[in-house]
């Protein structure tokens, strides 16, 4: 897939790798945290969560305001990445209180809001070069695969931590003992309260607990540090970011050095730049409704996979669920797909063929060493989405790759908008799994509520993934190709923006999380998912027109 691309495109790819990780590690278990270690509701989780990830994003248009002024876009991606470390290490102490985390949450956003909007600026100036420019929205689709990797191993490494440092206390690790304990140290006279925390108490301490209230906070505290343990690692993954785009920036367009070498920046009408940025706007406002339901995967879909989903399974689904397992897994299939490459060389077709053998024997060593009944935790479902886009990038490349050949590939446009058709059936399958389930206060009443297999989220997550496809890397490219050039890294701040903007909506379903049954929580994203697409068709002449 990098054939025929700059070397630039290599040194985009590996840096955003830690940049995906945080923001996987974050998704996977920042609400998890807030709800557990602060005893906040998941109404109050929300809000902090929908503000921090709409700070992420907002704070884009900062850095693209600086990168546009000073035109020192490499710069300004450093300093991003400096001080999103910092905001990880600040994560990564534990014993502090909710301010100190909102404040931790703030840096890591700046940082970011400096970084990431400013990076996909600098990728779009590798294709303005003629050469490549034919090659932009393949690059593009390559860049997001790319940044995803890193996302793949955060969920099961932040498990992993977790789990780890709980035990290394002495306890097991039970997501539904931390509100619980909540519940003991508001009303500790409740005897039902007491019954029920006494028998978690025992069975996670793996013998008779005497003192529930020793018990209660040394519990907290352990699994509290263990979450703070896991942001660390996302931290570490930031130093190897840094470092290799401190080595390797140069290979990177300077904008700053080239307008000095022409001695002038590039202009358009104004007529010009009134049409193209009215289109761009018109997209901002249509993904602010995709980025409001789909970054539901690291709220009320996490809340679903905590409260709803079964904690076990048997040994083929737990595949999966372990990393080591599903690497094989998607190995696998990459080396399937190899063999089936028209392209490729007979030697490449034999080493695929043998990858695939190994990859065969050792997801059938996996199976057998799995128990009967296999518990995880719920983050893990967070693995799927980067997962996906790893495996479905080739096939949706070759796919727009072998319509443009015959010249009916849609345009950047149009994907978007059958992005967003897409997103609404991704929801259209939770609703269906969700018929029947008890509403959130039933639910927290009967600890034997009725819970669902863990099949309706991962099709879930494919469908999402699809839509993600569709809009977000072509989104990006649309906003490269059609910004004016000195507007570049201002438009991916907007673009950035509108995905800020969709989530401080994001709060909406974790309100409604608690106060109506689960099936209409996701009927609301389906047919805001509905409306937005019917908008964006109706103004497609408008869009392609410019593109």
């Amino acid at each position: 897939m990098f054939k025929g691309h700059p070397k630039g495109l290599y040194v985009a790819f590996f840096a955003n790798l830690g940049e995906r990780f945080g923001f996987y590690t974050m998704m996977g278990i920042l609400v998890y945290y807030l709800t557990a270690k602060y005893g906040l509701s998941a109404t109050k989780a929300g809000m902090i969560y929908s503000v921090f990830y709409g700070s992420i994003y907002g704070l884009a248009l900062v850095g693209g305001f600086l990168a546009d002024r000073t035109k020192n876009y490499k710069g300004i991606i450093y300093i991003g990445l400096i001080t999103m470390l910092a905001g990880y290490v600040l994560m990564a102490i534990p014993g502090f209180g909710l301010i100190f985390t909102v404040l931790a949450l703030f840096v890591i956003a700046f940082g970011n809001g400096l970084f990431k909007g400013n990076l996909q600026a600098v990728v779009g100036q590798l294709y303005d070069d003629p050469k490549y420019s034919h090659l932009r929205d393949s690059a593009f689709s390559v860049f997001y695969m790319g940044i995803n990797v890193g996302a793949l191993f955060a969920p099961s490494a932040a498990a992993g931590i977790i789990n780890w440092f709980i035990k290394s206390k002495g306890f097991l690790r039970d997501d539904a003992l931390p509100a619980i304990i909540h519940k003991f140290q508001a009303t500790p006279s409740d005897t039902g309260v007491i019954s029920e925390l006494q028998t978690l108490a025992d069975k996670v301490s793996g013998a008779h607990v005497a003192d529930l209230s020793d018990f209660a906070t040394n519990y907290l505290s352990a699994y509290g540090s263990g979450f703070n343990y896991a942001f660390g690692v996302a931290g570490l993954t930031m130093i190897l970011s840094l470092v290799i785009y401190t080595i390797y920036k140069k290979f990177l367009p300077d904008v700053q050095k080239a307008d000095k070498e022409k001695g002038e920046v590039v202009e358009m009408s104004k007529e010009e730049t009134k049409q193209r940025l009215t289109a761009l706007f018109l997209v901002f406002g249509v993904v602010i409704f995709f980025w409001m339901a789909f970054h539901q995967n690291g709220l009320t879909m996490s809340f679903f996979a905590r409260d709803y989903t079964v904690t076990s399974v048997g040994p083929a689904t737990y595949l999966v669920f372990n990393i080591w397992s599903l690497l094989s897994i998607v190995i696998g299939i990459l080396a399937l797909s190899s063999i089936f490459n028209k392209g490729a060389s007979a030697k490449n077709k034999l080493i695929g063929a043998g990858v695939l053998a190994v990859s065969v024997f050792s997801t059938y060593y996996f199976y057998t060493q799995n128990p009967e009944v296999n518990a995880f935790s719920p983050e893990l479902f967070q693995h799927f989405n980067p997962t996906m886009i790893v495996l479905l990038t080739p096939i949706i490349v070759g796919i727009f790759a072998w319509l443009n050949k015959r010249g009916i590939e849609p345009s950047a446009p149009r994907k978007i908008g059958i992005g967003m058709i897409i997103t609404s059936v991704g929801f259209l399958i939770l609703l269906i799994g969700s018929l029947g389930l008890d509403p959130f206060n039933a639910m927290q009443a009967d600890p034997n509520h009725l819970r669902v297999g863990t099949g309706w989220l991962i099709s879930t997550y494919f469908t999402l993934t699809i839509a993600e496809l569709f809009l977000s890397p072509m989104g990006i490219s649309f906003v490269s190709k059609v910004s004016p050039p000195k507007y570049q890294g201002i438009m991916q701040g907007c673009w950035l923006g509108a995905t800020a903007v969709g989530n401080l909506f994001l709060g909406v379903g974790s309100y409604l999380y608690e106060r109506v049954a689960i099936w209409q929580v996701w009927t609301i994203f389906i047919i805001l998912c509905f409306i937005a697409a019917s908008f964006i068709f109706s103004i497609m002449k408008k869009l392609e027109k410019v593109s």
